[in-house]
């Protein structure tokens, strides 16, 4: 198996692996994401700004066909998505409905009142979250609850989701998804990314506002939606 992405989520998803018995055949993301001091020094990791460029390198390491994408801002193109691998996302939003950048999409939900929220495994293709979902794991959301709360959550249940599917595409590479795998939330149906980060600006007077943008402890961690909430 080979894992794309950074940051927590991304390297608890490789410990658990490596705990389970399973092969980690290398761990690609950017330079500046680099592996936690706990981080077993045989795991191959190779630092990358672009992961099409390095296609053929993932089919050279890969023992499994299987490449599992979790925190990852790196968009899966031709180059890799023709190779015969399949890619795996775990993403944290209901799928179709809050596809794009999560960080972004939570805040639109928690305006738009959903009471819930969930982590979703979905297969890549050629769109941006578009691709076959696999498994979901809804989550609840608070009326009164800010966001770094519900995000929290949010990574908690990415997380149990990966525990939870990883035996079953160990097993089966080709796994296609456990039953009734579509999450039920949804008022928001659509795109959220760089666009609608910048449309924020429009909701300064909506009565859950300051809930939905309250980041507190996770400011630093979210620098481009922390900088759009600044202006």
């Amino acid at each position: 198996m080979i894992f794309v992405g950074e940051g927590a989520l991304l390297w608890r998803a490789v410990q658990h692996t490596l705990d389970s018995g399973l092969p980690v055949d290398l761990v690609c993301g950017p330079a500046a994401s680099s592996p936690p001091a706990s981080a077993r020094p045989d795991v191959p990791v190779l630092a990358v700004t672009d992961i099409n460029a390095v296609a053929g390198e993932l089919v050279a390491a890969c023992t499994d066909g299987v490449v599992w994408s979790l925190n990852n801002r790196m968009i899966f193109r031709a180059p890799v998505l023709s190779t015969g691998l399949r890619v795996l996302n775990v993403h944290h939003g209901p799928l179709p409905a809050y596809r794009g950048l999560p960080e972004v999409a939570l805040v639109y939900a928690i305006l738009r009142g959903e009471r819930e929220f969930a982590a979703t495994l979905h297969q890549v293709d050629a769109g941006i979250d578009t691709g076959p979902t696999l498994a979901a794991a809804p989550y609840p959301i608070g009326p009164h609850e800010p966001y770094h709360a519900v995000l929290r959550r949010g990574t908690q249940a990415c997380h149990r989701l990966f525990e939870r599917c990883l035996p079953r595409v160990a097993a089966d590479p080709a796994w296609t998804g456990e039953p009734g795998r579509t999450a039920t939330t949804t008022a928001g149906d659509g795109y959220f990314g760089r666009e609608a980060l910048a449309g924020l600006r429009r909701y300064r007077d909506h009565p859950s506002f300051a809930r939905a943008t309250d980041l507190g402890f996770l400011a630093g961690f979210l620098p481009e939606l922390t900088a759009a909430l600044r202006h």
